[in-house]
């Protein structure tokens, strides 16, 4: 039987900075792994000596990145109304949306493999395939969108554990994939090429998706049954919009990897790999700070149902300090140690060279990502859709899609570089007044 009552006292009365602290070790651990075994899959397919390999996995990450944007979209949209319906302690309304949001997202994975495979040749060079690219691509995406209703159910799955405080369970799943994928590498793409990355990717999605699923009728958690599903416009509604600022900032993602790839291509394979292994290595940083913010998720979602204001406002206080320093860090030893890190993946010249730069350009705006991650999600959670969904695509798409097309043809190599960097920054100015504008709402409410 689903146990609320222990859920609600922890979340709605516990110390703000404990409680998101407790919540948020089992998130950023899931983060951390899953951005190891990206990290793997770049490493272990650049010791296949073909730079246009290596450049392959960076291509298909753009397919990646809107597949996932689907499994965010179900996962957040439904996790967001989970959260809040159990603080006004609405358990039916929150077990007919976790079925809801289950089996739309296992459906709509179904549509997308299909049509994917279909059209796999004309999708990779829409990605930014080259022709020595391509066979690559080709192969790695073929496996990735035969798995795709389990990975993007397994983000749905993930995201309702974690709005519901169960993050340790969320976790359980993630790490267990993570750890079979990091195993499976080797085997398969030292065997079967950038093919073998892909599968071994697909397999630790299934893993993870048993265990996650099992993790659904453990530990007084919702399960999920076919019995709660309903048709109801209002759940769709509910979903668009808590999930529709995730769509919008994965979607984007996955378009501005396009838009790069395409430019990127003009100065060569060697580019286009030292970018994906910039992009990996700023992936794994951001995903701490992406982990701590879904640890203040469900204790935002909790106590804004139930009314507590005053704990969102200091819970959010305490997420922006703790991660403007972490990533402060971060910044300054990745300057450092720029070369080194790019020199773990390839030692091309041309690669450790371009990516270096890029990654250098990047640890300057580093420190200010956490302004912007934790603003765009106290803004989903609060239902500010408009400002969520702008603060979302910013970063990636109004800022950086410009910028990334101008940049090179003003300033060449090194405008394509300072590109990202660049759109951070302009992120995190602009999301500050969009910050005190929640914060100044949220303390004229009555608590």
């Amino acid at each position: 039987m689903f146990n609320l009552k222990d859920k609600f006292t922890v979340l709605t009365e516990g110390k703000p900075e404990k409680v998101i602290s407790k919540l948020a070790i089992p998130t950023i651990i899931s983060m951390l792994v899953t951005a190891f075994y990206n990290m793997a899959d770049t490493y272990f397919v650049s010791k296949i000596d073909n730079i246009s390999a290596t450049a392959a996995v960076g291509i298909s990450f753009s397919l990646m990145a809107i597949i996932q944007a689907v499994g965010f979209f179900f996962g957040q949209g439904s996790g967001n109304f989970i959260s809040k319906a159990l603080g006004r302690q609405d358990i039916k309304s929150a077990e007919q949306m976790a079925a809801v949001g289950f089996f739309y997202s296992f459906a709509t994975g179904i549509v997308i493999a299909v049509i994917g495979i279909i059209f796999i040749s004309p999708i990779s060079i829409i990605l930014g395939s080259t022709p020595t690219i391509l066979p690559y691509a080709n192969e790695y995406l073929k496996y990735i969108l035969l798995g795709s209703p389990f990975i993007i159910s397994s983000f749905v799955i993930n995201n309702q554990l974690r709005f519901q405080g169960a993050a340790a369970y969320a976790m359980v799943g993630l790490v267990s994939g993570g750890l079979v994928n990091i195993i499976l590498d080797p085997i398969f793409i030292f065997n079967l090429g950038t093919a073998g990355a892909a599968i071994a990717t697909v397999i630790s999605q299934i893993f993870s998706f048993v265990l996650l699923f099992v993790g659904t009728s453990c530990g007084g958690n919702l399960k999920i049954r076919l019995k709660n599903i309903s048709f109801k416009f209002y759940y769709l509604k509910e979903i668009v919009k808590g999930g529709l600022p995730s769509l919008c900032r994965q979607g984007i993602a996955g378009l501005s990897s396009i838009v790069l790839n395409t430019v990127t291509g003009d100065f060569g394979d060697f580019a286009i790999a030292a970018i994906s292994i910039v992009n990996r290595i700023a992936m794994f940083v951001n995903s701490v700070i992406i982990g701590f913010g879904q640890g203040f998720q469900p204790f935002c979602g909790f106590n804004y149902g139930a009314g507590l204001y005053h704990r969102v406002r200091k819970g959010f206080a305490f997420c922006i300090k703790l991660s403007t320093v972490f990533l402060a860090i971060a910044s300054i030893l990745g300057f450092i140690f720029a070369d080194e890190l790019i020199m773990l993946f390839r030692s091309d010249a041309d690669v450790v060279e371009f990516g270096s730069a890029v990654l250098r350009f990047q640890c300057v705006s580093m420190p200010f990502f956490g302004v912007i991650i934790m603003g765009n999600m106290i803004m989903q959670n609060l239902g500010m859709v408009g400002r969520a969904t702008f603060l979302s695509t910013a970063r990636q798409g109004t800022f950086f899609i410009p910028l990334v097309i101008i940049m090179p043809l003003l300033f060449g190599k090194i405008g394509l570089q300072a590109a990202q960097g660049t759109a951070d920054l302009i992120t995190a100015i602009v999301s500050i007044p969009l910050i005190l504008s929640v914060m100044k709402h949220l303390k004229t409410q009555n608590d």
